[in-house]
C-alpha cells in the first residue's frame, strides 16, 4: 500500500515466513527456540541446499524468512526432520513435499560459503518487549528514537577494524507481540516500569555480519554465526536487516564469541 518512492529501495524478491515450535499448532508468543538451537536442523541444511535465508529473532520467538521460489526446496529439505503446516484462514493444515512440488529438482550442493568479516562494537543492548496497550505513553519517544536521534551511516571498509560504537534500534510488531532491542543509554530515554525484560535483565553484545552491504543472493551467512555458537551451546538473538546481519549474545560471552568466530575465519583459509 506504499506509494512508489526514489526514496525507497524494494528487494525483488517475495519472503515467505517460518517459525519453528515444539507443536505445529502451538500459539504466537511461545517460548523461543533460539537461532543456536535450530542451526543444525534448519540453518545449516538450507545453506547446504543453497537456499538464502533472513533471520528475525522477536523477543517471543525466532522467524526464518525464505523466498517464495525457494519453497519446493525449502520443503523437501525440512520435511524429513519437522511436520510441516501452512497457515489457512487461521488453521494450520499439513503440508506435504507434492503440495509444492512445482517441477521440483533436487539442487546440487552449494560451494562453501564465503566466510565474511565481523566486527563487535563496545555498545551494550538490552531486548524488551512491551505490553500494547502501554505502547501509546512511549509513542513519542520512539518517534525521537527511529526519525531524530540517528547519526548518518558511517562506511565501513572490509578491512576495517572493530567499530567503537554502533547505532542500533530494532522495533518489531508480530501478531501483536512487540520486541524492541536498544543500547543501554537509550533504555534510560523511557520509563522503566513500561519496558519490560527477563528477570535477569541481562546485557548484550552485538557481533556485526559483513564489511559491506551483503545482498540476499548469498547463503550460508547465517550459519557462518549460528553453526560455531550451538556447538559451543552459547544462545543468540539474530536480526538480518536490509544491508548487515546482527548477532547479539549475552555480555559476558562477547569474548568467546570473538574468539570462536576469529577460529573459524583462521581454519577456512
Amino acid at each position: 500500500e506504499l506509494p512508489p518512492s526514489e526514496f525507497m529501495q524494494v528487494a525483488d524478491s517475495t519472503w515467505l515466513v517460518l517459525s519453528v515450535v515444539s507443536n505445529g499448532r502451538a500459539p504466537s508468543g511461545c517460548q523461543a527456540t533460539g537461532v543456536t538451537k535450530i542451526a543444525r536442523s534448519v540453518i545449516a541444511p538450507l545453506a547446504e541446499h543453497h537456499v538464502s535465508v533472513l533471520m528475525l529473532s522477536t523477543y517471543q520467538t525466532d522467524f526464518i524468512l525464505v523466498r517464495e521460489r525457494d519453497l519446493p526446496v525449502v520443503i523437501h529439505t525440512l520435511a524429513g526432520e519437522f511436520d510441516i503446516y501452512k497457515e489457512e484462514s487461521g488453521e494450520c493444515v499439513p503440508v506435504t513435499c507434492s503440495d509444492v512440488s512445482n517441477g521440483f529438482l533436487k539442487p546440487k550442493s552449494a560451494a562453501s560459503p564465503t566466510l565474511h568479516p565481523v566486527q563487535s562494537p563496545q555498545t551494550r543492548f538490552c531486548v524488551l518487549t512491551v505490553a500494547p496497550d502501554t505502547l501509546p505513553a512511549i509513542a513519542t519517544m520512539l518517534i525521537d528514537v527511529l526519525f531524530y536521534s540517528h547519526s548518518p551511516p558511517r562506511e565501513a571498509g572490509t578491512g576495517s577494524q572493530d567499530l567503537d560504537s554502533i547505532t542500533f534500534f530494532s522495533f518489531s510488531l508480530i501478531e501483536g507481540y512487540i520486541s524492541i532491542v536498544m543500547d543501554a543509554e537509550t533504555q534510560k530515554r523511557f520509563p522503566s516500569d513500561l519496558l519490560l525484560t527477563s528477570s535477569t535483565g541481562e546485557l548484550w553484545r552485538m557481533v556485526r555480519i559483513g564489511g559491506q552491504p551483503l545482498g540476499f543472493d548469498e547463503c550460508g551467512i547465517v550459519a557462518q554465526i549460528a553453526e560455531p555458537l550451538a556447538a559451543a551451546d552459547i544462545s543468540a538473538y539474530y536480526i538480518s536487516t536490509f544491508n548487515f546481519d546482527h548477532a547479539l549474545v549475552p555480555e559476558e560471552g562477547i569474548a568467546e564469541v570473538i574468539q570462536l568466530l576469529q577460529q573459524r575465519q583462521e581454519s577456512s583459509r
